[in-house]
C-alpha cells in the first residue's frame, strides 16, 4: 500500500510537469477507458502518456500504472475542457505554445521514421562487421601488485619474493593499495587501463614472473606479478549492439541534417552582429 502511495505521488508530479509525447503501442482494439462530459479517453492515449514519462515509469507494466494514468487523464481532460470554455484555445500565447509543440512532434516523428529506415538490424550487423575488421582486439594481462611508499620498501619485498615468499600474502600484509585485501589482484586489464609505466612493465613480463626491479608511478612504487596473459577477444554483436546502433543513429542524423541544410536557404541572424562588430572594430 505504501509503495502504491509513493508511486502515485511521484507520478502526479511528473505527469503535470511535462507534456505527453505520443508514441506507438496502440492496442489492437482501442478501448474507451473513461469519459469526461462525454469526451472519450482512449487506451492509446493513456499508453502514450506512459511513454512520455521518465524511463523508470516506462519500464513498469502498463496495467500496474493504468488506474493512476487514467485518473491523471481525467484530471487533465477536465482542465482542458475548462480552459476551452474560458476561451484559451484562441489565446495568442497558447497558440504559440501549441505551434511549438506541433513543430517539435513533427520534427521528432520525421527523424524517428527516417532513422528507422537507416538503423536496421542489417545495417547494425554490417557496421559491426566493419568494426571487427578495423579494430584489432587488445591483448590482456592478469596481474597482482604490491604498492609501497618508497623504493627501498619495494626492493625489500622483491628480496622476500626471491627467498620464496608468497606474493598474495605479501600484498595483503604490505601493500598500501586498495587491492591489498585480495592479495593485490587486479584481474585482467588492457594496456590503456593502467598508467603507462605500470602497463609497460606488466605487458613486457612473462606469465608467472614478478618484477625484479620496482616500478615507479605517480601512486608510488610497485612490485608486479603477472598471473596470466591472453590475446584480446572481439566483443559479440550482442555486447556492442547498443553502441553500434547509437553510432549509426548519430551518423544518420548528421547526414540528414547536412542534406537538409544543403537544400535550404538558412539565414542565421545570430552570426550577423558578431560579423558586423568584427568589421567595425578598429585595428591597432
Amino acid at each position: 500500500m505504501l509503495r502504491k502511495t509513493l508511486l502515485a505521488a511521484s507520478l502526479a508530479t511528473v505527469m503535470f510537469a511535462s507534456p505527453v509525447m505520443a508514441q506507438d503501442a496502440t492496442p489492437v482494439k482501442d478501448q474507451v477507458l473513461a469519459t469526461v462530459n462525454g469526451d472519450e479517453i482512449l487506451e492509446s492515449e493513456v499508453r502514450a502518456t506512459q511513454q512520455g514519462l521518465p524511463q523508470q515509469y516506462r519500464q513498469l507494466p502498463f496495467d500496474m500504472l493504468k488506474p493512476m494514468l487514467v485518473d491523471r487523464e481525467i484530471n487533465q481532460r477536465l482542465l482542458t475542457l475548462a480552459g476551452q470554455d474560458a476561451g484559451l484555445a484562441d489565446d495568442e500565447d497558447v497558440k504559440k505554445q501549441v505551434a511549438a509543440i506541433e513543430r517539435r512532434i513533427i520534427a521528432e516523428t520525421y527523424l524517428e521514421r527516417a532513422l528507422s529506415e537507416k538503423v536496421t538490424e542489417d545495417a547494425i550487423k554490417a557496421h559491426y562487421d566493419e568494426f571487427i575488421k578495423t579494430n584489432e582486439p587488445e591483448p590482456q594481462v592478469h596481474a597482482r601488485h604490491i604498492l609501497l611508499e618508497n623504493e627501498d620498501d619495494a626492493k625489500a619485498v622483491i628480496a622476500e619474493l626471491d627467498d620464496g615468499a608468497d606474493f598474495a600474502e605479501l600484498a595483503k600484509e604490505k601493500s598500501t593499495g586498495p587491492s591489498a585485501p585480495t592479495g593485490g589482484d587486479l584481474g585482467f586489464f588492457n594496456r590503456g587501463d593502467m598508467v603507462a609505466p605500470f602497463a609497460e612493465a606488466a605487458f613486457a613480463m612473462d606469465a608467472g614472473s614478478y618484477s625484479k626491479t620496482p616500478v615507479q608511478t605517480q601512486f608510488g612504487w610497485h612490485v608486479i606479478q603477472v598471473e596470466e596473459k591472453k590475446d584480446g577477444e572481439q566483443p559479440s554483436l550482442e555486447e556492442v549492439h547498443q553502441q553500434m546502433a547509437a553510432e549509426l543513429s548519430q551518423k544518420a542524423v548528421e547526414d540528414l541534417v547536412k542534406e537538409l541544410r544543403s537544400n535550404a536557404e538558412v539565414v542565421d541572424n545570430t552570426q550577423t552582429p558578431a560579423a558586423d562588430d568584427a568589421a567595425e572594430t578598429p585595428k591597432e
